[in-house]
């Protein structure tokens, strides 16, 4: 087992500013935040894993069956066509658009069904007798895995999908449907019912933790996987979780400007270049992002052109304006505004992964309108960059180290900042 004297297990690094600090027991149904930025540090639930086994079971279960089943049915001319999660993928392959098809691949059944088999093997495991090993390092995985699991992204692109299909054929919606709007249903109160923390607690008084100690004489180190604070030196495996400890991301700066870079070259040709084409009866115009948000008004669909338009345009553009600034700041070690770049750094984190909206909306599309001379949906150029887009945004996001921020500020903005938050909490 770890020494105790290298590991502090009341202390908490804040994964969004840096800071240090203790953390008190919590009561279930109570949370503990930052007091410097307000992050949330833990939320500790009653029962949390009997609960979250229970969401992550019915949701493995209800995913098999949507994997399988048709969750569109279109009807024109005397035909039927049926769509499943695998006809919109399989369909951009065969027409060139494989970057698009694995994009999708991913983040609708590889992902997803990575994540439902890692979180329910854990919390089954951790109940047996002789637990199998391996169990904290799958665990390590499941919160990395999250924000690429998007099956909640892709039920607003069927929707999206399916009121322009209307216009078309007769749409009737298929079992797998449902079995996905069960499945959003049992990850969102999967998500809000686990406690982490409790997991690694409980996997290490099964005895389930073996790696080797760090060496005595390390700084002051937090995990950005498991959360534990010790000392040990950089680069050392944590010794709960084993993922690789260090101080801050490495390269982080150099690697977020790569990805911003690339995303940013891409942006104006997934803006300019023709994002999907709609052809009727043998007429038909290749229609870009904005264009397509232009139709949708043009039918009176002003909610969902709204949504269009936010996700598919403001947002990514907001991501590269957000993450340039920050980026810059952050190098010019400047002290403006150290709390509102931390907050909007988490919504960035947040917001990114639902630009795929029109993706999975293309996907859709291209998989049922298939109706030769009556209606066919074609992909465009712009598709492939607009996808590309929204993952280097989302790379780029992950690759930028927040705490950095506060490191390169003056100690005396960092003060400042810390007794804002404080007045802030008060009032």
């Amino acid at each position: 087992m770890m020494p105790t004297e290298t590991i502090l297990t009341r202390e908490r690094e804040c994964q969004d500013c840096g800071l240090f600090q203790h953390m008190p027991v919590l009561q279930p149904g109570t949370s503990a935040c930052c007091r410097r930025c307000d992050a949330v540090l833990r939320h500790a639930r009653a029962d949390s894993m009997n609960r979250a086994l229970a969401c992550a079971l019915a949701a493995l279960f209800l995913f098999a069956i949507a994997i399988q089943l048709p969750f569109l049915d279109v009807r024109a001319v005397g035909k039927t066509y049926h769509a499943t999660v695998f006809t919109g993928p399989g369909v951009l392959g065969r027409r060139g658009m494989w970057e698009i098809s694995a994009v999708v691949l991913t983040t609708l059944v590889a992902m997803p069904t990575l994540q439902f088999v890692l979180l329910t093997s854990v919390l089954l495991g951790v109940r047996m007798r002789r637990p199998p090993p391996g169990l904290a390092r799958m665990f390590g995985y499941v919160e990395r895995i999250r924000p690429w699991s998007m099956i909640e992204v892709f039920l607003l692109g069927v929707f999206v999908a399916y009121t322009r299909l209307k216009a078309i054929a007769e749409v009737d919606v298929g079992p797998a449907l449902f079995a996905l709007g069960g499945v959003m249903l049992c990850l969102v109160a999967a998500d809000s019912q686990l406690d982490h923390d409790a997991v690694w607690e409980a996997l290490e008084a099964r005895g389930l933790l073996h790696l080797r100690p760090p060496p005595a004489g390390g700084r002051r180190i937090g995990c950005d996987c498991c959360k534990l604070t010790l000392l040990a030196p950089s680069g050392w495996p944590c010794p709960r979780c084993g993922r690789r400890l260090r101080h801050r991301k490495r390269q982080s700066l150099v690697r977020a400007w790569a990805f911003l870079a690339a995303a940013t070259a891409l942006y104006l040709p997934a803006n300019i270049y023709p994002f999907i084409t709609v052809i009727r009866f043998g007429q038909g115009q290749p229609s870009t992002i904005a264009q397509g948000v232009v139709e949708l008004i043009q039918v009176q669909m002003w909610p969902l052109a709204l949504l269009v338009f936010l996700a598919s345009i403001t947002v990514p553009l907001l991501k590269l304006i957000g993450l340039s600034a920050m980026l810059l700041m952050t190098q010019g070690g400047s002290s403006r505004w150290l709390l509102g770049r931390t907050r909007l750094y988490r919504v960035l984190e947040a917001v990114g992964r639902w630009s795929m909206i029109d993706v999975f909306m293309l996907t859709v599309l291209v998989a049922v309108v298939r109706l030769g001379f009556v209606a066919t949906v074609l992909p465009g150029p712009g598709a492939i960059a607009f996808c590309a887009v929204v993952v280097l945004t989302m790379f780029s996001t992950a690759s930028f180290d927040s705490r950095l921020m506060w490191d390169m500020a003056p100690a005396g903005a960092r003060h400042e900042a810390g007794a804002a938050m404080t007045l802030e909490s008060a009032a």
